[in-house]
């Protein structure tokens, strides 16, 4: 089995877990907890950068939010249907690091690779802890399964407070200066929704999402599955 974690992030891209909850992770990475991110394709159709500096962009970021371990399944961009192969793939790296909670991209979102994303990951959960399913490898648990938001939102079932780590946050999402950075003069950037404000716009997003508890930022998550907390008045995440 590969390096235990406590806390596994599934994105179709790099930088998806990164827009949608790097504030958390960081927080999370503080206290204490093994946190990984899985992203599942190169992004190798992006219209901006390439493979190799996504990859470093990626390593970069992952060394801000001090995560345990990164890894990258290399499925085809644009091609996350919930295939047998895919959903095994997935399934197998669920397994070999045992998190007890996994995180998905929303399954509602306007990039149909979120989209796919999430039912992939929700399939790969599920069949984890079948037994009689790729038997070669040992089930696990079922864990627990939460959704992120990238560009699409609803009201959450779950804030996360992260005024401390929104200076964390930032800098991890600068480190996709491909996706996220205006042209210099005379570079070969194609504008696109990313390179178009979206940052500034996923710190208003936050900071609306604080103001639900007078907090300056927070991030929000959904869950299809009833949240149990131990007893009214306790912090469960």
């Amino acid at each position: 089995m590969s390096m235990k974690l406590d806390i596994l992030v599934i994105g179709a891209h790099a930088d998806d877990a990164e827009i949608g909850m790097s504030g958390t992770i960081a927080k999370q990475v503080a206290a204490g907890f093994k946190v990984g991110i899985l992203d599942l394709t190169e992004a190798e159709l992006s219209s901006n950068g390439n493979v190799q500096l996504r990859k470093e962009e990626a390593a970069a970021a992952s060394r801000v939010l001090g995560l345990a371990h990164r890894g990258n399944l290399g499925l085809p961009d644009r091609g996350l249907d919930a295939t047998p192969d895919n959903v095994a793939a997935v399934a197998a790296v669920i397994r070999s690091h045992a998190p007890d909670i996994v995180f998905a991209p929303y399954w509602e979102d306007r990039h149909p690779d979120h989209v796919a994303a999430s039912k992939l990951v929700e399939e790969a959960v599920f069949n984890a802890k079948l037994r009689r399913y790729m038997p070669e490898i040992p089930a696990i648990p079922l864990p627990e399964l939460y959704f992120y938001f990238i560009n699409d939102w609803r009201t959450p079932d779950l804030l996360v407070d992260i005024t401390d780590f929104y200076p964390v946050k930032e800098q991890a999402l600068e480190c996709y200066r491909s996706q996220f950075g205006q042209a210099a003069p005379g570079e070969d950037i194609a504008p696109t929704p990313l390179n178009q404000g979206y940052v500034e716009r996923v710190k208003a997003r936050d900071a609306l999402l604080g103001q639900r508890k007078l907090i300056p930022y927070a991030e929000g998550f959904a869950v299809k599955s009833p949240f149990l907390i131990e007893r009214f008045g306790s912090s469960s995440i």
